[in-house]
């Protein structure tokens, strides 16, 4: 694959900046003369191999955080913005990814001021009652804000995976989690009994008591138990994590707390170097590692995306979660891939053909309009409450990575990555994609002029000029 440049303005004047350093003083420490730096710094330049050494030699810096994630994830949500009509057209890829890379502030800004809009348009639309209460920030959704935070956490958080994997391996070696949890919740007092418990209901806790629902999966007891332990003994480095986030809300701390106690729940039941070493061995079988460490696909398949510990990272997965509705519940992407922000997945995914067929993984090689391969694979993932009247959640989780590293995983096995028809042509949200004779598009791209012919009739009323 070819060599991606790096510019990374904004992560250079952020280094100077927290050195204390003028830009003279930063480019004579980098080996480079001063005009030379102001150009990499306003993304004039990319960074050169001789720059990306000197920072990690100086500085310390991860080489690896300065490839430009967030502002490739910013260019795509403002595609998907600027695709709304509201807009009368949409300025180039090259404008936008100038604006997220050397203003990635004025383009959040910019994004949260599209969600207010957004969300205006939908409340009038749907004559929701909470127009007029006061007091209450529309900026965006303390749901939404705490997506956005893992989002560009890469969904990855350091000081809590190295929590979870110390408490795993307490001796460097790996123990058994329902027992380590156990004794954890002992020594704070709390007693856990399995007992059954109303459909649905996973624990209940009662002052030091915790009942555990004896009906429920083995690995959604043991995370629950894990989920707990996070919350008893991790409190204060959740707090500072949480500091650091600087939420709009308490409902979205409140939100984001349970969010980092699950994510060490999933660190602690898959501890990042025991896990990252039995993928690699097993080749990324999600049914091996699950039965490996005692967890469900879902956990499994979210814990590989998020192997992005510096130094030590993993193949960059994205991973999602849908809906029976096609409504994406969970989504991360480690690798160029990005959602749809502001609707639902494309239809061409294989990750909505799971429902159909349900216990099986279906394999798919795709190609995003910006001619990148990927392997994808999805399964249904049903989540039975243990009783026969009692409702079945069902749900599709996809993950994949960029061919380029097919080989590392099983379920490339098989499979012919070199012949360019075996490759589906698939998007990101049909109003920012630009592929002219998609079957499947349910709107026009916004940045494309339309013909509407007289003639003739196909499957859609206009061609895409």
């Amino acid at each position: 694959m070819a060599t991606q440049k790096i510019y990374a303005g904004a992560s250079l004047r952020e280094t100077r900046g927290r050195s204390g350093l003028t830009q003279r003083q930063f480019a004579e420490r980098l080996g480079v003369s001063l005009p030379y730096l102001s150009q990499m710094e306003n993304n004039h330049r990319p960074i050169s191999a001789g720059v990306l050494l000197r920072l990690a030699q100086e500085f310390g810096i991860d080489l690896t955080t300065l490839s430009a994630g967030d502002a490739e994830r910013m260019v795509i949500d403002m595609q998907e913005a600027l695709a709304d009509p509201v807009f009368d057209a949409t300025p180039p890829l090259a404008d936008l990814r100038l604006a997220a890379s050397n203003t990635p502030v004025l383009a959040r800004a910019f994004l949260d001021l599209y969600r207010v809009h957004r969300q205006s348009q939908e409340r009038l639309a749907a004559l929701d009652e909470a127009i007029g209460v006061t007091g209450q920030s529309t900026l965006t959704t303390p749901w939404e804000e705490v997506r956005d935070f893992f989002h560009y956490c890469d969904n990855y958080i350091d000081a809590v995976d190295r929590a979870a994997e110390r408490f795993a391996c307490p001796e460097g070696v790996r123990a058994e989690p329902w027992s380590v949890a156990m004794a954890a919740l002992a020594d704070r007092g709390i007693t856990v009994r399995q007992v059954e418990l109303p459909v649905n209901v996973v624990f209940q806790r009662a002052g030091k008591e915790l009942l555990v629902n004896s009906a429920a999966e083995p690995a959604t007891q043991i995370f629950q138990l894990l989920h707990l332990v996070a919350l008893e003994r991790q409190s204060d480095l959740l707090d500072a994590t949480l500091d650091l986030a600087r939420f709009r809300s308490r409902t979205a701390r409140d939100i984001a707390r349970i969010g980092l106690a699950n994510y060490f729940a999933g660190a602690a039941l898959m501890p990042y170097r025991a896990f990252i070493a039995a993928a690699a061995s097993e080749r990324h079988d999600l049914e091996r590692l699950a039965h490996l460490f005692g967890a469900s696909l879902e956990q499994v398949a979210h814990r590989l995306s998020t192997l992005q510990r510096s130094g030590a990272k993993g193949v960059p997965f994205f991973f999602v979660r849908v809906d029976q509705a096609g409504t994406i519940t969970k989504r991360h992407s480690a690798a160029r891939l990005q959602f749809a922000r502001f609707g639902g997945a494309c239809p061409l995914w294989n990750v909505h053909q799971a429902f159909e067929q349900p216990g099986r993984f279906l394999r798919q090689l795709a190609e995003t309009p910006d001619g990148v391969r990927y392997l994808l694979l999805s399964r249904d993932v049903s989540k039975h409450a243990g009783a026969f009247n009692a409702p079945v959640r069902r749900f599709a989780i996809g993950l994949g990575c960029e061919v380029g590293y097919a080989d590392h995983l099983i379920y490339a096995d098989g499979l012919d990555l070199t012949r360019p028809t075996a490759y589906e042509p698939i998007g990101i949200s049909c109003r920012i994609c630009p592929r002219p004779t998609c079957h499947q598009r349910s709107v026009p791209p916004i940045d494309r002029p339309l013909r509407i012919p007289a003639d003739r009739n196909g499957p859609l009323p206009y061609e895409i000029a």
